[in-house]
C-alpha cells in the first residue's frame, strides 16, 4: 500500500498550492522527544499509554468545544493539545519499538487512500450517501484482510464501537449500524411509538429502583433513533440545548443581581418569570 500512497502524494505534490514541508511539526516531534529524556520533565517522562488515555478524552473535548464555537485562535491552541496527546503516545511507543510517529502518519495516509476510491482510484461516488457506501466496503475488505475469513465471521457488528465512547455517541452509533442491517422501523412513527412504550414501562418501574434506571435508558435509546430518523444529530442537539440553558440560566443571575438578590433565595415562581423573560430576550434578539 506504502506505494499507491507514494503515488497519490506525488500526484498531490505536483496540483497547484499543494502544502509542503511542515517544520514546525518536526520541531513539536523533537520537543517532546525531549521532554522524556532523562533530564526532561518527570511529569512527562513518568506517563504511559494507560495514564495519558483520559488526557486524550478531555483534550478531544475541548478541542471539540472550540470546534463549536468558532473561535479560531482557540480552535488552533486546543487542536494543539490534541496533536500533543498524539506525539507523547507516539514517543511513549517508540521507546518501546513498537510504534513512531512516522508509523501513525504513514497508517493514517494509507487508510485514507484505501478508503477514498472515488478520489484516488476509478470509482465513482456523487453524494456522502454513496461515499459511506464505499467506505462500509473498503471496512469490510481491511477487516478481512487482517483477519481471514474466519475471523472476521466471529467478529461482531458492534465490536467495533468502542465502549470508552460516550454513551449519547455510542447509541447513535450502535442504532446505526443496527438500522443497516435491517433492524429498523418503517418509518419514524413506528420509533414514536417504541417511546411511548419505553415510557409506560419506565413509570410502571418502582420510583428509585436500578430497573426504573434501566427503563429510563430504554426510554433515552429510543428518543436516539426518533433523532436518526429524523437526519439529527443527537449528541450536536443536546450540546446546542445544553448552551442554551447556559445562556438563559447566565441572563437570569444579571436579572437577579439587578434585582439585589440571589437566584438561590428566589422561589419557584419567581424563577420561572426570571427564566420567561430571559427566554423573550433571546427571540427578540
Amino acid at each position: 500500500m506504502s506505494n499507491e500512497a507514494d503515488r497519490v502524494d506525488e500526484q498531490a505534490r505536483d496540483r497547484l498550492g499543494a502544502p509542503g514541508t511542515h517544520p514546525e511539526f518536526d520541531r513539536l516531534v523533537r520537543i517532546v522527544w525531549r521532554l522524556r529524556q532523562e533530564d526532561g520533565c518527570p511529569w512527562d517522562r513518568e506517563q504511559t499509554h494507560e495514564s495519558l488515555a483520559r488526557y486524550m478524552v478531555e483534550e478531544a473535548y475541548e478541542a471539540a468545544e472550540a470546534l463549536r464555537a468558532g473561535d479560531a485562535p482557540h480552535m488552533a491552541e486546543e487542536l494543539g493539545d490534541v496533536l500533543y496527546q498524539v506525539v507523547l503516545n507516539s514517543q511513549v511507543a517508540s521507546e518501546d519499538d513498537a510504534f513512531s510517529i512516522d508509523d501513525v502518519c504513514r497508517a493514517i495516509g494509507e487508510k485514507l487512500v484505501r478508503r477514498h476510491p472515488h478520489v484516488f482510484g476509478d470509482v465513482g461516488a456523487q453524494t456522502p450517501e454513496e461515499v459511506a457506501r464505499i467506505w462500509d466496503v473498503a471496512k469490510r475488505r481491511e477487516r478481512e484482510a487482517a483477519g481471514g475469513p474466519a475471523k472476521a465471521d466471529v467478529t461482531g457488528l458492534l465490536d467495533s464501537v468502542p465502549r470508552s465512547m460516550p454513551a449519547l455517541m455510542q447509541c447513535q452509533k450502535i442504532s446505526a449500524r443496527a438500522a443497516k442491517a435491517g433492524f429498523e422501523w418503517d418509518d419514524v412513527s413506528g420509533v414514536w411509538e417504541k417511546v411511548r412504550e419505553e415510557r409506560d414501562e419506565f413509570e410502571r418501574e418502582p420510583k428509585g429502583s436500578q430497573s426504573r434506571a434501566l427503563e429510563f435508558g430504554d426510554l433515552l435509546f429510543a428518543l436516539v433513533n426518533v433523532a436518526r430518523m429524523e437526519g439529527i444529530d443527537a449528541e450536536l442537539a443536546l450540546a446546542q440545548s445544553n448552551e442554551k440553558f447556559r445562556r438563559r440560566w447566565s441572563r437570569m443571575e444579571e436579572l437577579a443581581r439587578e434585582r439585589g438578590c440571589a437566584l438561590e433565595a428566589l422561589s419557584t415562581a419567581k424563577l420561572n418569570e426570571l427564566w420567561d423573560r430571559a427566554k423573550e430576550e433571546e427571540k427578540l434578539s
